[in-house]
Formats: structure tokens, C-alpha cells, sequence
């Protein structure tokens, strides 16, 4: 989740937890006229990107917000490579910066962080780490504009990635962006050490027609590309992403809402000949309870079509990738697939008493996590979070990803993996039908002062691909597993109030 999505409550996630009896932190008043602050919707539409807050009682405030973060952890695969066990460290250093300004009808939310890590590995040495996420909302009477962007720069992937699903309290939220995967912002998997851009874009209206209907309509932009080839020498494929979507909702009781929603999605690949496109229409049931629960659940039928140019051996009986050594030939067809298949997203939050629940589910079509050249993709995460004391917080993190392949390998992907002459362009497990990406850990958090936290954690990764990919020369392998311990101290100063 991006961080400046956390803005209302900074009190609690960045100072001594407060005793009972005592009234979380607040910024002292600055001088001069307050200004009116911006209303709270404590029930957004459904179809729309807002989230309503598990926080009671969040004021909305203008402030500025400084961090740091120093960590250092121990990895057993460093290179995260298939097959690959090479102890290794990474020690890293980030400066956190989050602005919220408020006015009378519009709210500006801005979050950045940026530093560098150092990888103890033969070839690799300092790497950047940078994110930056903005959010600015223009409300009118009875609607909003919201105007949204998320990028990163990484060493390597987003979803449960050693840097950071767990941990700190700034790294946590590192590349991760708000977006689901409909809008392109999961990475879906950690693999090398290739560094990337992600970057995801998104528009949104939304207007109340009514005290108990609402018509929301979002249009976004989303790519990743990729810089170089990871320590393997194999390479990625680079995508960009058109969506759009729009619904209309109505509120059947104070806490229950239904939704009808349909989307769009455009892919394109930096191999040629990879492009295809989707349409989702959706059904929604929303069930939520201000400052406790938030349930989603959704589901309807997705249209995949596709124009794949590619080439298959003379002989069926031989696999494509192995038709020439084998004294076939390589013929070019054009591959058209319209498959009709169930897209689908469920999420439950829940807050009770001082611990937060969080479970997502989804499943669409996605850019393949530079792996494939698209994939049907079922994503699930689950994470919980535990005060055992004053000063002691417990968290864990699951995440796993299935994906399919939903395209034929190009020409151009053939060709590449073909190639005895050059065999280390070939992608990794590029003949593969389907991946597997997962992890699961747990931190420990130690409040030392208001400033002041410690944490450490533990993290298990695993990729593993339907079979082995062999380059010639190096061992054949299917399985990434990694485990990572982290050791670190997180800086949070008292929040600058600004008016």
C-alpha cells in the first residue's frame, strides 16, 4: 500500500503506542485561520480506487512528515537466481518524506522514498532504491476528481521482494502501489537482480447522483521496463498496460452496498507480436462498518482476445523450441485465441480491538511480471498485525501468485531461445506454461522512544516454474528459494503540522 494512503494515521503507526487512557498524538496548531478540513467518506463507492479508513476518529490534518530507515540483512540467495544458493548481505539506507496538504476542496498527498542498497555480490555492489507516489483529490459538492501516480525504481521485484514486505515501517510500503492488479500494479514475482521501472497512472471521477447512487469512471496507464539482463544473463519482457473501467453503485442499507462495474484492459510487449486486449464486467457486493470491517466481493465473466504471430515445427511431435536440432522446420501461423474465462476479487479488512486483518484475493489478466508475455493470474495475500505490548508489535505477511500463460511463445521468443549462438538471451523458463511466486514471514517491532523503533524479521520466497529451463552451460533448474533475516532501526521525527 502506499504510505501516503496512511497519512490519517501516522499517531499510532509511528509513535509509542499510547496507554488506554491516553489520546494519541497530535500535531501542536500552527498559527493563523484553520482551514476547513476535507469531508471523510466513510463509505466510498465500490467500483471506485478509495478504501474506506479501520481508523475511528481520523482527523484529517496538514502536516509534513520526515524518516529514515538503516537496515542490514542476510540472504541465502542473494543473486535470486533458479537453483541458486549464494550466501550474501545487502545494507541499506532510505530517507522517507510524506506531505498532506488539505483545503477547503482539495486534499494533495505526497510520499517519497529513496536510498540506496548495497549488495555484497560480485558484479551487482550499489543499487538505487526509489519510489514516489502522489494522490491529489479535487471535491465538489457531490463528487471528486482524483488524480494518481505511483513509480518505483527497484533491484528486483515488488511482490513479497527481501527488501521489504515485512520489516520496517517505511519499507513495507516500498514499490508497492495502491493499484490492484486490474490497473497493472503488481509485480507478481522476484527474479534476478534486473533493475526495473514500474510506474502506474490513474485517473478517477466519481459522482453521486443521488443520497444512495453513485457513478464512478477511472482511466489509467501502467508499464515496466526493465534495464538489463539479471546475473544469469537471461532478459525480461517490458509491458505497458491501457485500463479503464467504469461502474455504477447504489446503498441498499447504512453499511451495504452493490456495484455494477465494467472494464478494459490493453497489453502490449516489448517482443513483437505479443499484444492483446480484455473486457471484465463485474458484479459487487460491499458490506462495511465504519472504523471496524470492510468486505468486497466480486466476480463476472472476462473476454481474452488475442492476434499471437508465432512459429510451430513441421513435426508435431517435436517441441517447438527443439524443432531444428531435431531435423524439423519452423513454420509461421497466426494464433487466434478468444477464450472466455471468470474474473474475480474478494477482500476482507477488519479491525478489532488493537489488531488488523487484512486478506485479498484476485484474478485477472496481467502483464506476466516480466516473465511471460501476459498470464491469467490468481493473487492472494493475507497479513495480520499484533500489539503484544506497549512496545512490542507482531506482524505477518503471505502472498502467493499462480500464472498461467495466456499467449503462445512470438516468433521473436523462439527465435531467441533457439539461438546456440547467443543461448543467454533467452528468457528464463520461457517455454514454461505456468509460475508459481510466494512468500511468507513475520517481523517483530520494538518501540524505543516516539522517534525511535527496531525491528526484525524473517522471510521465506520461493518461484518455481511447471519445469526446467536449461541454458547451455549452467545447471537446469525450475525452483528460486531464498530466505532473508533483516535487522534494522527506523527514524520517525514528531510530524511538522503546516497550515
Amino acid at each position: 500500500m502506499m504510505m501516503f494512503a496512511l497519512g490519517m494515521v501516522w499517531a499510532q503507526d509511528n509513535a509509542t503506542p499510547p496507554s488506554d487512557s491516553q489520546a494519541p498524538q497530535q500535531p501542536v496548531a500552527a498559527y493563523g485561520q484553520e482551514n476547513a478540513p476535507s469531508p471523510i467518506n466513510e463509505n466510498p463507492p465500490l467500483s471506485g480506487l478509495d478504501l474506506p479508513s479501520l481508523q475511528e476518529h481520523a482527523a484529517p490534518l496538514s502536516y509534513l512528515q520526515p524518516g529514515a530507515t538503516f537496515s542490514e540483512s542476510a540472504n541465502t540467495n542473494i543473486g535470486n537466481t533458479l537453483g541458486g544458493n549464494t550466501f550474501g548481505s545487502i545494507s541499506r539506507g532510505l530517507g522517507t518524506l510524506e506531505l498532506r496538504r488539505l483545503w477547503s476542496h482539495y486534499d494533495l498527498a505526497l510520499d517519497y522514498m529513496g536510498g540506496v542498497g548495497y549488495y555484497n555480490q560480485g558484479g551487482v555492489g550499489l543499487r538505487q532504491l526509489q519510489n514516489l507516489s502522489l494522490d491529489q483529490k479535487i471535491q465538489w459538492k457531490r463528487g471528486q476528481l482524483s488524480l494518481r501516480d505511483s513509480f518505483s525504481y527497484l533491484p528486483e521485484g515488488n511482490f513479497g521482494a527481501g527488501y521489504g514486505s515485512l520489516g520496517s515501517v517505511g519499507i513495507g510500503g516500498l514499490g508497492s502501489p495502491a493499484f490492484g492488479s486490474f490497473q497493472g500494479g503488481s509485480g507478481l514475482s522476484a527474479f534476478g537482480l534486473t533493475p526495473r521501472i514500474l510506474n502506474v497512472s490513474v485517473a478517477e471521477i466519481s459522482e453521486n447522483l443521488n443520497p444512495k447512487s453513485a457513478v464512478t469512471a477511472n482511466a489509467g496507464y501502467a508499464f515496466t521496463h526493465f534495464f538489463e539482463n539479471d546475473v544469469s544473463g537471461a532478459s525480461f519482457i517490458g509491458s505497458s498496460q491501457v485500463s479503464t473501467q467504469g461502474g455504477y453503485n447504489r446503498i441498499l442499507t447504512p453499511h451495504t452496498q452493490i456495484a455494477a462495474v465494467y472494464g478494459y484492459q490493453g497489453f502490449d510487449f516489448s517482443v513483437a507480436g505479443a499484444a492483446f486486449h480484455t473486457h471484465v464486467v463485474q458484479g459487487m457486493y460491499g458490506h462495511r462498518i465504519s472504523g471496524r470491517m470492510d468486505l468486497l466481493l466480486a466476480a463476472g465473466p472476462q473476454l481474452t482476445l488475442s492476434d499471437t504471430q508465432t512459429q510451430v515445427c513441421s513435426d508435431p511431435t517435436i517441441p517447438t523450441l527443439y524443432c531444428v536440432p531435431f531435423g524439423g522446420t519452423l513454420q509461421s501461423v497466426t494464433v487466434r485465441d478468444r477464450r472466455l474465462g471468470v474474473a474475480a476479487q474478494a477482500r476482507l479488512r477488519y479491525r478489532v480491538s488493537k489488531n488488523n486483518f487484512d486478506l485479498q484475493y484476485e484474478r485477472f489478466a496481467t502483464s506476466g511480471g516480466g516473465l511471460f508475455a501476459g498470464a491469467q493470474t490468481d493473487l492472494v495475500r493475507f497479513g495480520v498485525g499484533h500489539p503484544l505490548s506497549r512496545v512490542w508489535t507482531l506482524s505477518t505477511d503471505v502472498g502467493y501468485s499462480h500464472n498461467s500463460r495466456l499467449q503462445p511463445l512470438t516468433t521473436q521468443q523462439i527465435q531467441g531461445c533457439t539461438s546456440f549462438q547467443n543461448p543467454k538471451n533467452a528468457c528464463p523458463a520461457n517455454d514454461a506454461t505456468t509460475y508459481n511466486s510466494g512468500f511468507a514471514g513475520a517481523a517483530l517491532h520494538r518501540y524505543f522512544s516516539r522517534q525511535w523503533h527496531g525491528f526484525v524479521s524473517y522471510q521465506f520466497n520461493e518461484l518455481a516454474f511447471d519445469h526446467s529451463f536449461c541454458v547451455p552451460g549452467t545447471p537446469c533448474d525450475r525452483i528460486s528459494n531464498r530466505q532473508v533475516v533483516t535487522l534494522g532501526l527506523d527514524w520517525t521525527p514528531r510530524p511538522i503540522r503546516i497550515d
